[in-house]
């Protein structure tokens, strides 16, 4: 499937835009978890709520699960008699398909393509969570093949799909704190100065980290690639130690005009801050059609969750991965959830918000959407949080970090689908 480079074209140009997360959907693609130096108890809880989680989105909407060759006979028994979940081999580093996945995108007239970022895990040897990516830095390129469709390779854009949230009408949500860290764009390697066989990508510019120049950068790009109009930066986000602070910990688009935003009224709450900061940057702003965005709050867990000891000592060393520490918070946030075809699933803490956040989430969707159209379903996913952690104020504030694990395919992506078909409701 023909590769379209920078120099060939962008999607805005060719009339393409990334959809909404509430756009009909052809199949959700998730990775299975596997790393020892990751995972407590060498991944087996992990697998077990992965699997619970693909089969609650199953009811909705087909899973595609890839596992490592190592993997592959034993992620397939799992799911012999599920069949609505599809298990392929896929070589990857780590199990994060929202952040290495595609990002699709749609011309709204039946056609589908996939924008294929440059992956770095999380800022490569600036910040970077582990090392090699290489496999990760293939996943798009394989879903692109995968879902027949022709990819969009920028020159220079290192991106993840966590990093971003959009309303299928030209709005797009990002935070500084990710896009505009040193181990991003930021990290250039000029054409004079690359060596060979480096494993970033080669810039014809350098770009000082957090300046208005980088920020001008993105916003050009992010609107050549994602078809949008406007670009909203929330100033941070709550994992500033492992994603630099993705905006989907903090808030999303439930529909055009319409948003939802963590929330605590607790001083003391490691993320106090950042959610009311984040909130009234988006309450105060407009989306690319003028309009004032409501913003609904979605409670935090009553109590941060916290990785343990025991945990701890049941994972593996590695030097080409961060150590994971005891006591250190892990970033549980019921912000990521998974909308997909008529249905929201909410991760769950074993917390005493959990009831909470998904009776809160049922009744937004209820209230925008109306009552029957989407059902929101709590799946315990206390196990994929311990996959992954942050440490305290490095890089703008301290928290949990749970990196979404799923990608959507739109039939018009945290999982993949086709051409938009099904109208979407304004509002």
């Amino acid at each position: 499937m023909k590769t379209i480079y920078e120099s060939d074209s962008t999607p805005a140009a060719d009339g393409f835009f990334m959809p909404a997360e509430f756009a009909p959907q052809d199949r959700v693609w998730i990775g299975w978890p596997h790393r020892t130096d990751t995972w407590a108890h060498g991944a087996k809880p992990a697998q077990k709520q992965y699997a619970a989680i693909a089969r609650a989105i199953a009811e909705f909407t087909p899973v595609v699960m890839c596992a490592n060759e190592d993997d592959y006979a034993n992620c397939k028994a799992v799911f012999e008699d599920d069949e609505n979940v599809t298990v392929i081999e896929m070589t990857t580093d780590d199990a994060w398909f929202r952040d290495t996945g595609a990002t699709y995108v749609i011309d709204g007239k039946g056609d589908k393509r996939a924008c294929d970022w440059h992956f770095n895990a999380y800022g490569g040897f600036i910040d970077g969570l582990y090392f090699p990516w290489k496999a990760d830095d293939q996943i798009a390129c394989k879903m692109a093949e995968l879902s027949h469709c022709r990819r969009y390779r920028p020159d220079d854009m290192i991106l993840e799909g966590g990093s971003i949230t959009v309303d299928g009408e030209g709005t797009l949500v990002v935070t500084e704190q990710c896009l505009l860290s040193p181990g991003r764009t930021a990290s250039a390697v000029l054409a004079e100065e690359v060596e060979e066989d480096t494993i970033w990508p080669v810039y014809a510019k350098r770009f000082e980290p957090w300046s208005e120049e980088l920020r001008a950068y993105m916003d050009e790009h992010l609107k050549a690639y994602l078809g949008v109009e406007k670009v909203i930066w929330v100033k941070e986000g709550i994992d500033p130690e492992e994603t630099n602070g993705h905006i989907d910990d903090v808030a999303t688009f439930i529909a055009p005009g319409v948003m939802v935003c963590i929330w605590t009224d607790d001083e003391d709450y490691p993320f106090y801050r950042q959610c009311h900061e984040a909130y009234e940057t988006l309450s105060n702003a407009t989306d690319a059609k003028g309009r004032a965005l409501k913003v609904y709050k979605l409670p935090m867990p009553a109590k941060p969750l916290y990785m343990d000891q025991a945990s701890c000592d049941t994972i593996d060393m590695d030097e080409n991965a961060e150590p994971r520490v005891a006591d250190e918070p892990l970033i549980a946030s019921y912000m990521n959830y998974l909308v997909t075809n008529g249905g929201v699933i909410v991760p769950q803490y074993g917390d005493e918000n959990d009831p909470l956040a998904v009776d809160t989430l049922q009744q937004i969707y209820d209230e925008v959407w109306g009552e029957g159209v989407y059902k929101c379903v709590g799946v315990q996913s206390d196990q994929v949080v311990f996959g992954s952690t942050s440490s305290d104020d490095g890089r703008g504030g301290s928290g949990i970090r749970s990196r979404p694990f799923f990608m959507q395919e739109f039939r018009l992506v945290r999982v993949v689908g086709e051409a938009e078909r099904a109208s979407r409701r304004s509002v």
